[in-house]
């Protein structure tokens, strides 16, 4: 059923309720603006589900909530079953779950290319660029769907649900926006969750990390999970060290009408950053080059394309606070991956990227965007007092998010505890089941 939005709700509030086995479900769609901070004109819808068990909201019963900001940028947040994601079911013994479909993504106003047009922008926008004006108007647009305009979001969405406070689980680029809470917005936030998401944030008065300092480190880690990869499977070092050859050849052509070259092969790497990805990775190098199953496979292995562009045009900038990207993971690039092609790459984009198939569409609108000033996004001396219980899951051998820059940026906060492990992987969040958020909640809570 629908219903329009209960007293003290903002204007344009619409209200859908609907069940699954096991769960009931709430949906929320308020109007936000599109630029937070400035004089841009200009809304956007915001999309989010809430999730709960029968009877959770209840009157005398109501559970609070938990917002989840999920990884990305650029991608909505999971559609729920009672048992999926693994960690849900831990999550609904305690909470509501607030699953937030962030700006450009899911039903939240979706950013991408549709028949030909740019969707989820103004009718002046929405032809691809063809200009370098054109791809500046369109950089402007997309430069106000980060951390920091994301959390502006929530908050419009948290006081829509009549919440005094939630409390935030951030994985991955969640963990950035969650962060961004903290600097932002403490008094909203009763308690913080971090997996794998802590970004590198200086001491107040210090000069802030750049993207460069980041890209450093996890081309490192990727050159030394790529040899310990080939090492213990030597015949799939041979299907690589082939498929490399080939896309520096003549390319290898997929069914979206990309031509796959060397960065692209190197892409396959994330997969290695992952619970489960070695054997992905195996899995898709079985097949032979030159069939139709492997192309299509390769396709859906890339981590950049067309489905949720904005993971691709946005994501350096997600590291952006006060520094210019100026394509830092292709600058950082140490000279013997460059020279070895089996040494992959992770979340690593790069303009090459950018120069076939769905994704030349978003080529010059990258480049702008590579080229922008961004503001800061945290701000130490605001993290420095803040009174929030947190606590971090930091992945000793996280393979994105570097674990020494991650432990630092923990020691500004007060009241942060860290818990750091090589257990799990980037994505313990989920391969663990209720375990890492179990261990978490019980850290926040002094159980643990």
């Amino acid at each position: 059923m629908t219903q329009a939005a209960g007293g003290g709700a903002p204007d344009g509030h619409r209200i859908r309720t609907a069940r699954l086995p096991g769960l009931e479900l709430e949906e929320h769609t308020v109007s936000v603006p599109h630029d937070h901070a400035g004089s841009t004109p200009g809304t956007l819808e915001v999309f989010a589900r809430v999730v709960g068990r029968p009877g959770s909201a209840e009157p005398g019963a109501q559970k609070p909530y938990l917002l989840y900001l999920q990884g990305g940028p650029g991608a909505e947040a999971f559609r729920p079953t009672r048992t999926d994601p693994a960690w849900l079911p831990r999550a609904l013994e305690d909470y509501r779950v607030v699953l937030l479909d962030q700006r450009g993504t899911g039903r939240s106003t979706p950013v991408g290319i549709v028949d030909g047009r740019v969707t989820g922008v103004p009718a002046e926008l929405a032809a691809p660029p063809q200009t370098d004006r054109a791809a500046e108007a369109l950089a402007d647009h997309l430069a106000h769907y980060r951390a920091d305009a994301i959390v502006e979001d929530a908050e419009i969405l948290r006081r829509a649900l009549g919440a005094p406070q939630w409390s935030v689980l951030g994985q991955s680029f969640g963990g950035f926006c969650t962060l961004r809470y903290l600097s932002a917005h403490p008094d909203g936030v009763a308690e913080a969750f971090f997996t794998g998401g802590l970004p590198a944030v200086g001491a107040p008065g210090a000069p802030q990390p750049a993207p460069a300092d980041v890209y450093a480190r996890t081309w490192a880690t990727m050159s030394a999970r790529s040899q310990a990869f080939t090492q213990r499977y030597p015949h799939a070092g041979e299907r690589l060290a082939a498929l490399a050859a080939r896309a520096a050849g003549a390319g290898i052509s997929l069914p979206d009408g990309t031509l796959a070259g060397p960065a692209h092969v190197r892409s396959l790497g994330h997969l290695l950053g992952a619970s489960g990805g070695v054997e992905r990775l195996l899995a898709l190098l079985d097949h032979d080059i030159d069939t139709a199953a492997f192309r299509a496979d390769l396709l859906a292995a890339l981590p950049f394309g067309a489905r949720n562009p904005l993971y691709a045009v946005l994501h350096e900038s997600c590291w952006a606070s006060g520094h210019r990207t100026d394509w830092a993971a292709a600058r950082t690039m140490p000279a013997s991956a460059a020279a070895e092609p089996t040494l992959l790459s992770g979340e690593h984009i790069l303009p090459e990227h950018f120069t076939t198939g769905l994704l030349q569409a978003w080529e010059s609108t990258a480049h702008a965007l590579a080229a922008r000033d961004w503001p800061e996004l945290w701000d130490p001396a605001a993290l420095a007092r803040t009174s929030v219980p947190a606590a971090a899951a930091v992945y000793f051998d996280d393979a994105y998010v570097p674990r020494e820059l991650s432990l630092a940026t923990a020691e500004l906060v007060p009241g942060l505890r860290t818990w750091v492990t090589n257990e799990y992987e980037h994505n313990g969040l989920r391969a663990s089941g209720p375990a890492v958020l179990d261990r978490l909640i019980r850290m926040v809570r002094d159980e643990v």
